[in-house]
């Protein structure tokens, strides 16, 4: 027999591959149309059509952890692997808690965060949609166990991760690390949170992934990504908020065909003064801002690309404090150094008053992601700015005493090795390049120029029940503080200094069974010294202190150790999680004495008050703390949750700083509860009917830093709110979704302990210190949204 004669023509290309497949009800067998499916690492999806059929094309062969939602019930989430055209269909079962995640935060690729070693929580817009609250970082501090909000007042809040901050948390927003003066205690971040889709915070040491700073953590937040293959979509939403007649609109468009996709979206937020029963309206606490942006990306075999730009500008009053003396009344600034009690008229207008800030911040970023052979390259480069101008002289409204004009340069390679049948390796290159400069006459920190450069090689394993995750990564920073001449005189010395750090980490994540997940993490991060901290020599304004940095401090430096265990089962959802943190050279500020053994004061030459004088100085300490998380879901009693969320966190410093080793800015206990009940799932007019009622306890704070009169202890306080909402439907679709709330129902007075208002003038007729938050605020949320089949 002869041999078979060889072909001479070429191999065809491969078929681009195709996943599709039918979605239905587990229990009935009925398809379920208006499905998600989406694939995380491809920032791609579809929804599946009227009859439960779903199809994503253009797909390489491979494995893809995809991710099935659906109203009501519980997410599905599946490694599928693709070949040609795979078939795939998936069976959901009616939703008794929602355990089930993905996590893109911290991991080489899409995993679920069963998975992983290290604690994270997601939060969805449906979740934000439910709270009440004045900004992003207040609305996560309310929702997730142990993070809280350090606030000057209602639009100022910067994140906290287990009692850490300022630049120990870094935040990504769209794949950046957003950069905006993280340093300044009254200075939040940039970012609007109408515009939110969805919210990622792992907690504990992250430096192996994001490099220096994000020693507590990372707030990943994202706002834009590409909706269904073949689909407009289109959201309107308002808000009102009544202590301070906060109104807030949101609207945006998106539509992807063929591959193609964009995005643009645009908000507003106003509010006046708020109130509380102790203070009345609180004088120059109200604020505006506004936002803007857009995408623009395309998908294909190949990869994706896409094109993001967003432009966020807020102005913010500055809550001072001052009263009157004789009535106990706030008082505001006059031109040529008079001052007036604030009038009605004053607190009505949402134009803050002198003091205020003007902020900022452009970005624009591309996001890509390259298939070459069987692996990915991600590339991601984008620039910022942010501008931060601070107003304080009556006499000049217009003109700005500080103006801190800030420059960004972020880079990311990341190569995702080819996958095998149980490890996920990536080996990547991040860094930054940024410049500072001072645009006016007030100066805090020089002008400086900075730029880092590390890499890193993470990797994934896992097989059956148990998951591996670790890597190592060296990191480098260049930091060049420039000298500078303020009044003809040397104010900044110039300085160089380089810091080079490794980090590390190591963890697992066991399944016992269907119902139990062991969880076990050690890392290792650092954070070097901000600028700040370096080299800081003028009045910080907002904190009654004159600040001197130190150039010879050293690297911060973490040794955290996590464990904790998930139980999900038919009644009940448990979380729990314990961690202790050694940080070496802390770095904190201190008061200065004066040769005489008293405290060093000077003079403000703007605003002629005396200022204590503060320098940063280093020490190790301790933390150690526990979260926990209790969802009581009696089955068949489906309807109803019972949800109980704690959160402890205790610091000391190794040796006593001015007689106490107690660490500033460490948030008291809390204990929240809930009491849900959702019903009608299926309604044909009102659907997914919410009603809750809420308990929120914080426990009184009495290890307070009382290191040169620093912080003082909080008492205790109860909070009480609720709320009502649902979707209001036709023929099976939304037309719009309302939601009600009911804030501090019971009208209490009191102050957070990171609450910087706290150490505001005493009202000398009442004898109380400080300006106290807000009090009982009703909400009201309102969301209209659109979804078209683009043919």
């Amino acid at each position: 027999m002869a041999p078979a004669a060889h072909s001479t023509t070429p191999a065809a290309a491969p078929v681009p591959g195709v996943l599709t497949g039918i979605i239905t009800d587990a229990q009935t067998g009925e398809s379920l149309p208006g499905a998600s499916i989406y694939v995380h690492d491809l920032k791609k999806g579809t929804i599946s059509n009227d009859k439960g059929i779903y199809r994503i094309t253009n797909l390489n062969a491979g494995k893809y952890l995809v991710e099935i939602t659906y109203r009501g019930y519980s997410t599905i989430i599946e490694t599928v692997t693709v070949n040609g055209e795979t078939q795939k269909d998936f069976a959901m079962k009616e939703a008794v808690v929602e355990n089930e995640e993905v996590t893109v935060t911290g991991v080489s690729s899409a995993t679920r965060i069963r998975q992983s070693p290290q604690p994270v929580e997601v939060l969805k817009r449906e979740q934000l949609f439910n709270v009440s609250a004045t900004n992003a970082i207040d609305a996560l501090a309310k929702t997730v166990p142990g993070v809280n909000g350090l606030s000057t007042g209602p639009a100022i809040s910067k994140p906290f991760i287990r009692g850490l901050g300022y630049n120990r948390v870094v935040t990504i927003n769209d794949g950046i690390r957003q950069e905006g003066q993280q340093w300044g205690d009254e200075h939040g971040i940039e970012i609007d949170d109408y515009s939110i889709q969805r919210v990622e915070v792992l907690k504990g040491p992250a430096s192996l992934m994001y490099g220096s700073d994000a020693l507590a953590g990372v707030i990943n937040i994202i706002t834009q990504r590409p909706v269904a293959e073949g689909h407009i979509t289109a959201n309107v939403l308002g808000e009102y908020q009544s202590n301070n007649a906060l109104r807030g609109f949101y609207g945006d468009a998106a539509g992807t065909k063929n591959g193609f996709s964009w995005n643009v979206y645009g908000s507003y937020k106003g509010a006046e003064d708020y109130k509380n029963k102790y203070d009345g309206r609180v004088f120059n606490s109200k604020f505006y801002n506004k936002n803007f942006g857009g995408m623009l990306g395309y998908t294909g075999t190949w990869g994706y690309s896409h094109l993001l730009v967003s432009n966020f500008d807020q102005h913010i009053g500055m809550i001072e404090g001052d009263r009157d003396s004789a009535t106990g009344s706030f008082i505001k600034a006059l031109p040529g150094g008079d001052e007036s009690i604030a009038t009605h008229e004053d607190f009505k207008s949402i134009t803050p008053e002198i003091p205020y800030q003007h902020i900022r911040h452009f970005k624009v970023a591309s996001d890509n992601n390259f298939v070459i052979g069987k692996s990915n390259l991600d590339v991601t480069i984008g620039y910022q700015q942010n501008q931060r101008q601070e107003f304080g002289n009556a006499d000049e409204v217009n003109t700005p005493d500080a103006w801190f004009n800030l420059k960004t340069i972020n880079y990311a390679l990341r190569w995702h090795l080819p996958a095998t049948q149980n490890w996920k390796t990536t080996i990547g290159l991040t860094g930054m390049s940024q410049s500072n400069t001072n645009e006016a006459e007030e100066v805090i920190i020089p002008d400086y120029s900075l730029f880092d450069l590390g890499g890193f090689v993470f990797t994934q394993y896992h097989k059956n029940k148990l998951s591996l995750n670790g890597g190592i990564r060296f990191d480098s920073r260049h930091v060049n503080g420039k000298p500078m001449d303020v009044d003809n005189q040397l104010k900044f010395t110039g300085f160089t200094r380089n810091f080079s750090n490794v980090s590390g980490s190591a963890g697992l994540s066991y399944a016992t069974s269907d119902l139990v997940t062991l969880k076990f993490n050690v890392a290792r991060g650092f954070r070097a010294p901000n600028l700040a901290e370096l080299a800081s020599n003028g009045a910080h304004e907002g904190t009654n202190r004159y600040e001197v940095g130190a150039n010879d401090l050293k690297s911060e430096t973490s040794l955290q150790v996590d464990g904790g265990f998930e139980l999900n089962s038919q009644h009940v959802s448990l979380e729990t999680s314990l961690f202790y943190n050694h940080l070496s050279n802390f770095i904190f500020y201190e008061k200065v004495q004066g040769s005489a053994g008293t405290d060093s004061i000077l003079t403000d030459p703007n605003s002629g008050n005396e200022l204590n004088v503060y320098r940063f100085d280093q020490n190790n300490a301790n933390l150690y703390g526990a979260e926990l998380a209790l969802d009581i879901h009696p089955h068949p009693l489906d309807w109803l949750h019972f949800r109980n969320a704690f959160s402890y966190t205790r610091a000391q410093f190794v040796n006593e700083v001015d007689g106490t080793k107690d660490i500033p800015f460490i948030p008291a206990a809390r204990l929240f509860t809930d009491l849900a009940v959702t019903i009608l799932p299926k309604g044909k007019t009102l659907r997914n009917l919410h009603m809750n009622l809420e308990s929120d306890y914080t426990f009184k704070q009495n290890h307070p830093f009382t290191g040169f009169n620093t912080e003082t202890g909080t008492p205790d306080y109860w909070l009480i709110n609720a709320g009502i909402g649902g979707d209001f439907v036709s023929n099976g679709k939304t037309l719009f979704s309302l939601r009600f709330t009911a804030y501090n129902l019971g009208d209490v007075a009191y102050q957070n302990h990171l609450s910087r208002l706290k150490y505001t003038a005493v009202n000398n007729v009442t004898g109380r210190m400080g300006v106290f938050n807000m009090g009982r605020n009703f909400g009201i949320k309102l969301n209209v949204p659109l979804d078209f089949i683009w043919n």
